[in-house]
């Protein structure tokens, strides 16, 4: 909640004029009470925890501006960079996202049967880095953009939208670029998620990517060398 805290100061200054959403999936920490906190930024509290995917959703949906950044709640951006992001999207048209430099890895090839689940590189810095695959810790895109989507497919629970945003990139012929000389701070606190739940999630978030993209039998496969038939989303769904 503290680096929800530290972002949401910094999102809402006076100056920045950026439209601030906040989608609670149902948390305990108290992040819910931040609302008092920041009258002008809009909550939408859930009941439970439904998945990031399905709050990504939601906050897609009720966003009012031409560019939207998704934003984990441990990313601390400052407005310069949000505005530097969306003056890349205003001025190319072959770039279809773009992303801060990150202090942590978060480049990677898409995923596919042979290589299902490939490591997060640090991108070089100081250079901007076309990428194909990036984590979505921190991803700026058009909301036209998303809208096209109709909405992120909610087969992937806290994992795996990211990779199906990548892929929708890809297919529409765009670029996805890391700005080299705008940066993030993504915070290093251990998710409050047993492992088993996060390793389960991930397991079927990459089951998933792999059916839709590559055939229910890759799906399968995958499934039966992770040993992941037990894998659950975060929201307790198979």
């Amino acid at each position: 909640m503290d680096q929800l805290r530290r972002s949401l100061k910094a999102l809402t200054a006076p100056e920045a004029g950026l439209q601030v959403i906040v989608v609670d999936n149902g948390s305990r920490d108290g992040a819910a009470n931040l609302s008092d906190e920041f009258p002008d930024v809009r909550f939408s509290k859930l009941p439970r925890n439904f998945g990031f995917t399905r709050a990504l959703n939601i906050g897609i949906r009720a966003a009012e501006r031409d560019y939207i950044l998704l934003l984990h709640d441990d990313v601390l951006i400052e407005p310069a960079a949000v505005n530097a992001l969306a003056d890349v999207l205003e001025e190319r048209q072959d770039v279809a996202a773009v992303c801060p430099n990150l202090n942590s890895p978060q480049i990677r090839p898409l995923p596919d049967p042979g290589h299902p689940d490939p490591p997060f590189e640090t991108p070089p810095a100081g250079q901007d880095t076309a990428a194909a695959c990036v984590s979505g810790a921190a991803l700026m895109a058009r909301s036209h953009f998303f809208r096209s989507m109709g909405h992120i497919d909610e087969r992937y629970g806290n994992y795996g939208s990211a990779m199906e945003i990548c892929n929708q990139i890809r297919t529409s012929g765009r670029k996805i670029l890391v700005l080299g000389n705008v940066t993030a701070v993504h915070g290093t606190d251990l998710s409050p998620m047993p492992a088993s739940a996060l390793k389960g999630d991930r397991a079927t978030g990459i089951a998933a990517y792999l059916s839709k993209h590559y055939g229910m039998a890759a799906g399968i496969l995958y499934r039966m060398k992770t040993f992941a038939f037990t894998g659950t989303k975060i929201d307790g769904s198979g």
